[in-house]
């Protein structure tokens, strides 16, 4: 599993993170398996959220009560979570007293004393920034929270919260699949007119921002094939991708989800990828794709499999 430290902190992250939204449901067994078979293959990263589960904080107790880790299991682990949902609404709410209500929330349910890394869950239209920079402020001094970050935030989103919180910005956590990927594919094809791949939907050129200001890319959704429409592995919408991945999986000897999976760790930004699946198995293989290095032809050629235009 490859491994660096996280810009902006002083945190070693792998470039494969377990995501535990969907664990509600799964008994202590299931989601020790589950994180198991992700600590083997060398996966130490949880990703966590105040509003996955059933009810508020559900995923985050569910793998506390499950886990019970020990100090030394909890200082291997990286735990990293998000707030600014209220789901009641939906709305979303970056105020002081809500990011530190939720914080509060997570921390007990999580049963830790502090949060590696927490992100701002999508953007709040009404965000008052210094609302944010005070509430991390107090966060970061009471060692409560280690590092932060924001999910689906765009360039100018990122530069508001910048100019009023101190500490770096370090994740912003994205969509990202080789069959949804505007984030990567829209530069290929910039200034063609009439191709739909070179409109701007992210800000403006968000993934070289973010490899511009050290700001990690977590891809999230890596095998969906849309917004929450299906996967594309093993789909008959994607007979031409699926034979490539195929192909490659075969000539690398791995699963084919280690082959979607290494199409994202591939790109030189080093972006960790967000595995959602409760599956042992495909986080098992998933994983395998962590250290596979693409060639440019075989990259480009699953670009190409997956409909996007290479001029």
């Amino acid at each position: 599993m490859k491994t660096f430290t996280l810009p902006g902190t002083d945190i070693t992250v792998p470039n494969v993170v377990l995501g535990l939204m969907r664990i509600q449901e799964k008994s202590d067994e299931e989601v020790r398996t589950l994180v198991r078979t992700a600590r083997d293959a060398g996966i130490s990263f949880v990703d966590h959220a105040d509003v996955y589960g059933s009810d508020l904080h559900g995923c985050e107790r569910r793998f506390a009560e499950a886990l019970d880790l020990t100090p030394a299991e909890r200082e291997a682990t990286v735990i990293q979570t998000k707030c600014g949902i209220v789901r009641e609404g939906p709305y979303f709410d970056f105020s002081y007293e809500h990011i530190i209500e939720s914080v509060h929330g997570s921390l007990e349910a999580l049963r830790t004393d502090y949060i590696d890394i927490l992100l701002l869950h999508r953007p709040d239209a009404l965000v008052e920034p210094e609302e944010v920079a005070r509430a991390f402020d107090e966060l970061a001094a009471a060692g409560k929270v280690r590092a932060f970050g924001v999910s689906n935030h765009t360039p100018r989103q990122i530069d508001l919260l910048r100019k009023h919180v101190q500490q770096p910005i370090v994740v912003n956590q994205l969509q990202l699949s080789v069959t949804h990927a505007p984030l990567v594919t829209q530069g290929v094809a910039a200034n063609m007119q009439a191709l739909d791949q070179s409109v701007v939907r992210d800000g403006g050129g968000l993934l070289d921002y973010c490899r511009l200001n050290d700001i990690t890319v977590q891809a999230w959704s890596p095998f969906q094939a849309g917004f929450f429409d299906g996967v594309f592995l093993g789909s008959p919408r994607f007979p031409e991708l699926n034979a490539v991945i195929d192909r490659l999986a075969a000539a690398y000897d791995v699963p084919a989800i280690a082959i979607a999976t290494a199409w994202i760790t591939r790109h030189p930004a080093r972006m960790q990828v967000v595995l959602g699946t409760t599956s042992p198995e495909r986080v098992a293989g998933a994983a395998q794709g962590s250290e596979i290095l693409l060639t440019r032809a075989e990259w480009y050629e699953l670009s190409r499999a997956a409909g996007y235009t290479v001029p």
